[in-house]
């Protein structure tokens, strides 16, 4: 097996290890490290929750004194400066590692090159880029505000082939079946954030939280935070949303009753601002977007939806029906275009992921 071979099947195995963090790190990204010396594992790990050691040290303390002139595959660039944890770039130049294989460069400011540079200047050799896809795709939040100072939003839509979301009355429960509403739960899991309008808060009387995940204990998930536009102060006190009101936020008029319950009070300001408040202030790097047909335009027509998630059943609600969108197009140039990602079967509907592009007819 060549070199470049064994440094990404390696890799391969830091991110599997990153993916049992996917839930629980929030804010801080997903990183596995695995360290390797002639051709066996002698020392793996994976940065659990914001708080605890990263990645590198879990790997570091399972290896030993057997760290000394091994390889370490680390999916994020080791961090180089002290915040809860100690510098993991100067855990392995103090472990004597003989070469660190980074998947991503981290353009975290606080990191952005230095813990290369830590290695490097210590003799230690630096590959990076091996896998760099693969291991970008579990933290595109984070890489993204990192860069930008703006989340990655991604905004899900359930609808029939007709393209309704509920009937004329509101009724929605329910246009898909259990596989796909399951498969919503990990978009929310993975999600610091789902925003919402009051409207479908009224409507569905929802708590947009994560209930049930396969084989994950829901104890170790970190809940979203839930996102009301409420520009004119019409959230009920006895909304289900409520009953875990520290995980709420509204945007709209203040309100001394919602204060007293706990629950964070944003002013109103234009969507974009909202996101880089979310970013910058509350470090929530991935949003969710589920709402109604008016917010759900406004994030595309505003250009801040980063992926959409379109989940379709097969089943007909009628024209009297809510459209999923309700953006008003005269001509064919103003559409919006996609890229298709991927499509998959949940059972009987199936599950769109696609970006928006500038690709014009």
């Amino acid at each position: 097996m060549s070199e470049l071979k064994q440094d990404q099947y390696w890799m391969q195995q830091a991110i599997e290890l990153a993916k049992r963090g996917l839930y629980s790190t929030k804010p801080n990204p997903n990183v596995g490290c695995v360290i390797v010396k002639d051709n066996q594992v002698i020392g793996e790990g994976f940065h659990p929750k914001a708080g605890q050691p990263h990645a590198e040290v879990f790997a570091l303390r399972e290896a030993g004194e057997q760290a000394q002139g091994a390889t370490a595959y680390v999916t994020l660039e080791p961090c180089a400066h002290y915040g809860r944890t100690p510098p993991c770039a100067e855990a392995l130049v103090k472990a004597q590692v003989k070469k660190v294989v980074v998947a991503c460069p981290d353009p975290n400011p606080l990191v952005a090159g230095k813990g290369v540079q830590i290695l490097r200047n210590a003799g230690i050799e630096v590959e990076i880029g091996i896998c760099e896809d693969l291991a970008a795709k579990l933290n595109q939040g984070f890489l993204k505000a990192m860069s930008t100072g703006m989340p990655y939003v991604r905004l899900k839509v359930a609808s029939s082939l007709d393209g309704r979301t509920a009937m004329a009355s509101g009724e929605s429960k329910w246009i898909t079946g259990y596989a796909a509403r399951q498969d919503v739960q990990h978009w929310r899991a993975i999600s610091g954030a789902v925003i919402t309008g009051i409207d479908t808060v009224i409507a569905d009387d929802c708590q947009l939280n994560v209930r049930s995940l396969h084989n994950i204990d829901i104890e170790t998930v970190a809940q979203p935070k839930r996102v009301i536009l409420d520009r004119r102060g019409r959230l009920p006190l006895t909304a289900k949303i409520l009953e875990n009101p520290e995980t709420v936020m509204v945007m709209g008029p203040y309100r001394q009753e919602l204060a007293d319950l706990g629950v964070i009070q944003l002013e109103i300001q234009p969507l974009k601002t909202l996101l880089q408040a979310l970013s910058k202030q509350y470090q929530i790097y991935d949003v969710l977007v589920e709402a109604g047909a008016t917010l759900s335009t406004a994030f595309l027509q505003e250009g801040l939806v980063d992926e959409m998630i379109s989940y379709v059943a097969p089943t007909l609600l009628g024209q009297s029906a809510r459209a999923m969108f309700n953006a008003d197009f005269e001509y064919m140039a103003q559409q919006l275009r996609f890229k298709l990602l991927d499509v998959i079967q949940l059972d009987q509907d199936i599950r769109l992921r696609l970006i928006p592009t500038q690709e014009k007819v």
